[in-house]
């Protein structure tokens, strides 16, 4: 159960991010908007896959990205927004999630969402986003720490 061994900080970030994923609803309009301006059209058509809850959490870790990183361009502010895309993938909902996070990535759909990163990264390859964007989804990139700090905060 290695997974279950985590640091203080990974487990307030995912207890913050548990609660945070409960409410169902939708993004405001004008956090829909700010998502737009920042994603390309092949963009958008991955980021309306995600769930309410999973858009909701992308906005805000793009916005504190901005903050963080106040001249990052607008691939890295896609890649900050698509940064969990690839779970579209595992299809699990926020319970099923909790599951994968302590059993780890066995089978198909735990798998999948232990791998998001890689799956997100091969996805934003697929509608042509830019290197950038593309490394920041993947988890790497000169961008990364402040994607983190953004994540976890």
């Amino acid at each position: 159960m290695a997974s279950m061994l985590m640091s203080p900080v990974k487990w307030w970030h995912l207890i913050a991010r548990f609660v945070t994923s409960l409410p169902a609803n939708s993004p405001s309009v004008a956090d829909e908007i700010w998502a737009d301006d920042h994603l390309t059209k092949g963009e958008r058509s991955l980021w309306v896959q995600l769930s309410n809850q999973d858009r909701r959490h992308s906005i805000a870790v793009a916005q504190r990205f901005v903050e963080d990183r106040p001249d990052a361009t607008v691939p890295e502010i896609a890649g900050a927004l698509l940064h969990d895309v690839g779970k579209i993938e595992c299809r699990l909902g926020t319970f099923g999630r909790v599951a994968g996070t302590l059993i780890g990535p066995r089978g198909k759909r735990f798998a999948a969402y232990h791998d998001h990163e890689a799956i997100g990264a091969e996805m934003a390859t697929n509608v042509g986003s830019a290197v950038a964007t593309i490394e920041l989804i993947a988890g790497s990139g000169p961008a990364i720490k402040s994607l983190n700090r953004s994540d976890h905060a």
